[in-house]
């Protein structure tokens, strides 16, 4: 019932341990309470004067004012407490998504990342400021108890404690059902989530296809699926809630018949006898509030074990060094994602000042290569090193200082063009970005269109694909990098935007390392070097004119792709006529 995972993820645990400590001494003013009741009524059945009921009806009020006290004094701690609760475990949240820099949040996207940090961490506020407490509260409650009553009647004070398990062995006989219950109520949460913003990210497509209907009705297949595991979830909370009150009232009950029997059979004082009556259910209190917490409990657990699995998730190593050299080198890399097959297999590759090139088939292991250039995966075998240091030891900092990756799907955020240049430079100049703009032909769009001001909507909707592609050309110009990695970033681009990046991608050739990875061979024709990759091996590497020369997978790659654009010309110019 107490989760390990979960209790290390809070860094301060002295908020709980003082709402222990006042549940205690609210407790303890309990018991006070009850027994200044029973003290006015033995004095009451006494007969004795009204000067006699002063202290009791002193420490009464007192006890009264005690209890209010702690009362109020253990919401503020639990207020404070689920306040650093949630700011605890959001800024882990978001340090660790920092952290993982490129590598991605593995069975994680967006809706479920959102929903867990935001959702998920309300959920595991009440466990922390509700449950914890409470668990350890319902174990100390009943002993205090018994040390109090076994003095005044052990059989009675026996009876009870014995029956006081019982609720707990219930919560344990639901607990396995009750995990795999919420352990689905989240995953059809999350789910849900992800369907919804899927359908609305793609409303567009839907509507064009005419499938909004049909995505309609998932949707709603989605939402009944929550809506029945959601009432499976509260159909079990009810039944566990009736079970824990039968076996609460029932150990009450039982130790007040003994009570009762002790005055009738073995002289017990009444007055005694009314004491262990009162605090007989105070017994049972404690850990019935604790099978309460509990179906919260399991809720925030739920959604725990997904913060816990990100926040345990592998980080790719870095160290402290620096860059001192821009050449890098893979050495014989091997790489899988399963563990049973590599993606790539003893690859040698080494990118120096100039244009290097990696072509081949879709699958051959191109965007493996860019994601171990850029850090966000590791080999299994061999090494990448970088101006002779291993990656591994170098600052990620430092690196990503050096490093430009320019891809199909380059983010331009929703800001102004001049805040997105600042971005890669915050130094950068008004004339230094015109002079970018210009390099990527943009300068006069950019001025005909609200200037550096002009404000790029969400996903770049008001602008096309070639120009956010050479947008996200210029913005890495401002940058100074020494190395660059193009990443298939003339793919789905109109031609003359294909043109205008490839030129500059030349030119910063001269001045740089630059990586081009390109499924269109015409593209790197004038690469000092080229790899070809076929199911993640090198099979060939040379220039341009080398690889023809040898006839091998490259020359047939490059002739049956030059005969088919040849071809789609030919057929584009008899369709014009």
């Amino acid at each position: 019932m107490l989760d390990k995972d979960l209790f290390r993820l809070l860094d301060d645990k002295k908020d709980i341990v003082k709402v222990i400590i006042v549940s205690v001494l609210g407790l303890l003013t309990n018991i006070g309470i009850t027994a200044c009741i029973c003290w006015v009524i033995g004095l009451a059945y006494a007969g004795k004067e009204l000067n006699g009921y002063i202290i009791p009806v002193v420490l009464l009020a007192v006890g009264i004012m005690l209890r209010m006290c702690f009362s109020v004094l253990s919401g503020r701690i639990k207020a404070s407490l689920g306040s650093k609760v949630k700011k605890q475990l959001r800024q882990k949240v978001y340090d660790k998504t920092l952290k993982m820099g490129l590598k991605s949040v593995e069975g994680m996207n967006i809706a479920g990342l959102t929903q867990v940090s935001i959702e998920g961490v309300e959920q595991l506020d009440l466990y922390y400021t509700s449950y914890l407490p409470q668990f350890f509260y319902s174990l100390i409650a009943p002993i205090i108890l018994f040390a109090i009553c076994v003095a005044i009647d052990w059989q009675t004070a026996l009876v009870l404690l014995i029956c006081v398990p019982l609720i707990p062995m219930s919560i344990v006989a639901v607990s396995k059902y009750a995990k795999k219950i919420f352990a689905k109520y989240w995953g059809k949460y999350i789910s849900m989530g992800d369907g919804f913003l899927d359908c609305v990210q793609g409303l567009k497509e839907l509507k064009t296809f005419s499938a909004d209907g049909r995505y309609n009705e998932k949707m709603n297949d989605k939402s009944e699926d929550f809506r029945k595991i959601t009432m499976k979830v509260l159909v079990m909370q009810l039944a566990s809630t009736t079970i824990m009150d039968l076996v609460a009232y029932g150990g009450a009950g039982a130790g007040i018949a003994v009570a009762i029997w002790g005055v009738a059979e073995r002289g017990l004082n009444p007055i005694m006898a009314l004491f262990l009556i009162l605090v007989a259910v105070e017994f049972f209190l404690p850990l019935r509030a604790l099978g309460s917490a509990f179906h919260v409990a399991m809720n925030g657990a739920s959604a725990g074990k997904k913060i816990c699995g990100l926040l345990d998730a592998q980080l790719p190593e870095w160290g402290e060094e620096k860059v001192e050299d821009s050449v890098l080198k893979l050495n014989g890399v091997d790489f899988s994602y399963d563990g049973k097959r590599n993606v790539l297999q003893n690859v040698d590759m080494t990118f120096d000042k100039g244009m290097t090139a990696i072509v081949g088939e879709s699958g051959s292991g191109k965007s493996t290569i860019v994601n171990l250039l850029a850090g966000a995966l590791r080999p299994c075998e061999g090494s990448i090193t970088v101006g002779g240091k291993d990656l591994s030891l170098l600052s990620r900092d430092d690196y990503y200082s050096h490093l430009g990756v320019v891809s199909y799907n380059t983010y331009i955020f929703n800001e102004s063009i001049l805040d997105n240049f600042r971005l890669a430079n915050k130094d950068v100049t008004q004339e230094e970005i015109f002079d970018a703009l210009k390099k990527v032909n943009l300068y006069d769009f950019v001025n005909e269109n609200g200037g550096l001001e002009k404000v790029i909507s969400e996903d770049s909707e008001n602008i096309s694909g070639g120009q956010r592609q050479r947008l996200a050309l210029a913005v890495n110009l401002v940058a100074n990098k020494d190395i660059y990695v193009f990443d298939e970033a003339t793919s789905n681009i109109d031609i003359e935007s294909e043109a205008i990046i490839m030129k500059e991608v030349q030119n910063l050739a001269k001045q740089a390392c630059v990586i081009v990875i390109s499924h269109r061979l015409a593209n790197v024709t004038n690469a000092d070097n080229i790899y070809m990759l076929a199911d993640g091996k090198v099979v060939e590497s040379g220039s341009h004119k080398e690889l023809c020369e040898k006839d091998g997978e490259y020359s047939k790659l490059f002739i049956t792709q030059k005969s088919l654009e040849e071809g789609y010309k030919q057929f584009k110019s008899e369709v014009r006529v």
